[in-house]
């Protein structure tokens, strides 16, 4: 599998609404971090990941790409 470029080392807090449908960037190359941009089409076999908010609420979607919590950050990016 290829490996993903991290956008930034820290998550990105985000204010979800309820109902609404996310999609989480888990290529790195998207240009609306940390939300897909449909750019993976182009540079590699990445695809996107939907997250549906279940409340209005701040998450942290993971900006490193290394979470094993996707979309969300788990706070790998803190680790060597």
């Amino acid at each position: 599998m290829e490996k993903s470029t991290k956008s930034q080392n820290n998550p990105y807090k985000v204010k979800v609404e309820k109902g609404k449908i996310y999609f989480w960037c888990s290529c790195g190359l998207s240009e609306k971090q940390p939300f897909c941009d449909g750019k993976h089409k182009y540079e590699g076999k990445f695809k996107s990941l939907k997250y549906i908010a279940n409340e209005n609420k701040e998450v942290f979607f993971c900006g490193c790409k290394k979470t094993e919590h996707q979309p969300l950050c788990d706070g790998s990016y803190s680790k060597p």
